[in-house]
């Protein structure tokens, strides 16, 4: 009974002292514990240093990498391509939103206005959270969406309104902010923070529903209808990499994805994710390398066959033989196996959006740790400001194409039937041991 009380007077006296820590400097006692597990269908890349450049011979003497040491952070990155189904689900988020934003629907369980807005047929009207199930007559649904996405039907077959897929939203661009902060010190003393922050909102709406015509306008003279119709729709291609996709979209798509990751996590009362995001041009080698430094492919040596002769990526070999390597066009991901890192096809299949502006001369001014030349494109900018890196190479590409540090671009705006994108996350941390 003794040691009962005891044991009650100590714990009473600690809990007492809690937030005082009897005058030590203890830090706040009521933050949660940050146990950090890896985003489904991400693998973790560990920070690290390399020599980002030609690890080869430049055969077309592009002259548009050099070779420099950079150190990258720790990140998480998508072991494959998006999908066409895992954006689908984008696809009929916004979808459900727009509907149910139709019938009325402002408020959630909560009775609070929802915030994110969309723009359709010229009225403004606000998304409802994903998570928000209400109780709707299927027929009216149905009806709402064949208004909103279906323009006719051919033969049974609904032919859909593309341009009405709208996602709207906001972003903060904290580049631009950071550097006024040092050259604009008047502005800010005219006016309170809050103020001087909105002008560095930047609203984007983007028309979300990948083009499926690519397979058809980007090759003329050739048979390619069937892709052109069921490339995306079809379920035979729910693994193949989404395409049809602008840079535009895919940022779009990452904005997404952080919405639905962070509300989820809200909701629970847990800590905040850092959001999801395309990688930039110096990650996405990084991790292609797969810790293979001087290597001119993922899997390592400097030839594109095994040791039986099989090919390891998917693209155009042997002169334009398309089929060689088991693929005509792009395929499922995961057919090769992945590079030491455990990523899938970062060599050949699609080409991958990064989030870095192509500059030709960009090696030259980078910084050494997380280089990168990011902008916010705009239609009124030069074209030089549109181009985003690509890189990786694709189903249509010859092997100088698919090495690791092969640079490419293509306008922010420009959809095609070879380029694809995969997210990243930035780790927050030095090391996943050190949660250990």
């Amino acid at each position: 009974m003794k040691k009962i009380l005891f044991l009650s007077a100590v714990v009473t006296l600690l809990s007492g002292c809690a937030g005082s820590g009897n005058g030590e400097l203890i830090g706040g006692t009521d933050r949660l514990v940050w146990n950090p597990t890896d985003p489904y269908g991400m693998v973790f890349i560990p920070q690290g240093s390399f020599v980002m450049g030609p690890s080869d011979q430049d055969v077309p003497f592009a002259n548009v990498s050099t070779n420099q040491r950079v150190s990258v952070g720790a990140f998480y990155m998508d072991e494959t391509e998006i999908t066409n189904n895992e954006y689908r689900q984008f696809e009929r988020w916004v979808v459900d939103s727009m509907i149910r934003t139709e019938m009325n629907v402002f408020k959630n369980n909560r009775g609070d206005t929802l915030l994110s807005k969309y723009v359709v047929n010229g009225d403004t009207l606000r998304l409802i959270d994903w998570n928000v199930r209400i109780n709707t007559n299927d027929e009216e649904y149905k009806f709402l969406y064949d208004s909103l996405f279906i323009k006719t039907y051919v033969d049974g077959k609904p032919i859909k309104e593309e341009d009405n897929f709208i996602y709207r939203y906001e972003v903060l661009d904290v580049r631009s902010l950071s550097k006024s902060n040092k050259t604009d010190e008047e502005a800010i003393d005219q006016m309170d923070a809050s103020t001087y922050r909105d002008n560095f909102v930047v609203e984007k709406e983007v028309k979300m529903y990948p083009s499926t015509l690519d397979y058809q306008s980007d090759y003329a003279y050739a048979n390619n209808e069937t892709d052109a119709t069921f490339n995306y729709e079809h379920i035979a291609h729910d693994d193949y990499p989404v395409v049809g996709i602008t840079w535009e979209q895919a940022t779009a798509f990452s904005h997404w994805r952080t919405h639905i990751m962070n509300s989820f996590l809200r909701a629970q009362s847990e800590p905040l994710l850092p959001d999801f995001r395309l990688p930039t041009e110096t990650e996405w080698e990084y991790a292609a390398r797969g810790s293979l430094s001087q290597s001119p492919y993922p899997w390592g040596g400097p030839y594109t066959r095994n040791m039986r002769g099989c090919f390891l990526a998917n693209f155009k070999p042997l002169r334009g033989n398309y089929v060689a390597d088991g693929g005509l066009k792009a395929i499922k991901v995961r057919q090769y196996n992945p590079n030491n890192y455990g990523l899938y096809d970062m060599a050949g299949n699609v080409a991958e959006w990064t989030s870095t502006v192509y500059d030709e001369t960009s090696g030259s001014y980078s910084h050494d740790m997380n280089s990168d030349n990011s902008y916010i494109s705009e239609n009124e900018d030069a074209n030089v400001l549109k181009r985003k890196v690509t890189r990786g190479g694709s189903w249509k590409d010859i092997s100088y194409f698919i090495q690791n540090s092969t640079r490419s671009y293509e306008y922010y705006d420009v959809s095609t039937s070879y380029i694809g994108f995969r997210c990243v996350m930035d780790f927050l941390g030095r090391d996943k041991e050190d949660f250990q």
